[in-house]
């Protein structure tokens, strides 16, 4: 027999169920009351049917299907995607900024190898990480820092809260920083995000680049940050003078897929 439960109905048993855990992040997190929780499924459900059951529950979500996206066990997945038992589905809206420590990172020294990222909620020590980085034979070290700037669209900033799906998030981090190494004729990266409330003029997230060349250090450390800000489960909270809201998110890029398009619901119970 199959992982999972069986539902009865009159003493009759009538279907196989399976239970899955659903998140929810930034503004979905609000729409739905509630960070997270457990479902039941037909045994041969599908993303798209998660995302039917929560459009009909949570109406307003119907707002957000053609931008936000889904992820299956960490991994971004398509509405088509089949669900197994004890499956992690998180529902994702456009990301903006941030970080958290995840439970990979506590403890962690931030300069340490062989890892390039890490997610943090202290403050975060540019200058130790950039002299734990640098090598004799590096010829150009870039720096970027993402700060905490007191204005957005003329609207006085007091502070910012990030929040971040932190496994999901570290593990991407990570692949980004290989993929950077394996993509530019670069020889180290480092990137550190910071989770919690942020203070303005603290730093939020930090790249550093080490190669032999200026060039290269420079062209992978725009490519890191701006994939990053479009593709990493990262969310910023802005709380103004006059008011509280979710910043606007950069869309997801093509290749991520959307929850637009999802199937009729088949049967799904809290």
């Amino acid at each position: 027999m199959p992982a999972g439960r069986w539902r009865y109905d009159k003493d009759k048993l009538i279907r196989f169920l399976m239970l899955v855990r659903i998140l929810f992040f930034g503004i979905l997190k609000d729409l739905a009351g509630q960070g997270g929780e457990s479902l039941d499924l037909p045994d041969d459900a599908t993303l798209g049917d998660v995302l039917s059951h929560y459009e009909a529950r949570i109406p307003r979500l119907k707002e957000w299907v053609s931008a936000i996206a889904m992820s299956v066990n960490q991994e971004y997945a398509g509405p088509e995607a089949k669900l197994s038992q004890g499956d992690e589905i998180a529902l994702l809206p456009p990301v903006s900024g941030g970080a958290g420590e995840s439970e990979q990172a506590k403890g962690r020294d931030p300069k340490a190898r062989p890892m390039h990222a890490a997610i943090v909620r202290e403050r975060i020590e540019t200058h130790a990480v950039l002299e734990g980085i640098k090598r004799a034979q590096d010829g150009a070290a870039v720096v970027f820092e993402g700060v905490v700037r007191d204005n957005t669209r003329g609207r006085r900033t007091l502070y910012l809260d990030y929040e971040a799906y932190e496994d999901m998030a570290l593990k991407q981090m990570e692949e980004l920083s290989e993929q950077a190494v394996s993509r530019f004729p670069i020889r180290d990266v480092a990137i550190l995000h910071r989770l919690g409330r942020l203070e303005i003029g603290e730093t939020s997230v930090l790249i550093v680049v080490a190669s032999a060349h200026r060039a290269a250090a420079f062209d992978a450390c725009r490519w890191l940050i701006d994939t990053l800000k479009r593709t990493v489960p990262i969310w910023k909270k802005e709380y103004f003078e006059d008011g509280v809201l979710w910043a606007d998110g950069e869309p997801f890029p093509a290749e991520i897929p959307r929850a637009q398009g999802t199937p009729a619901i088949k049967r799904a119970s809290k």
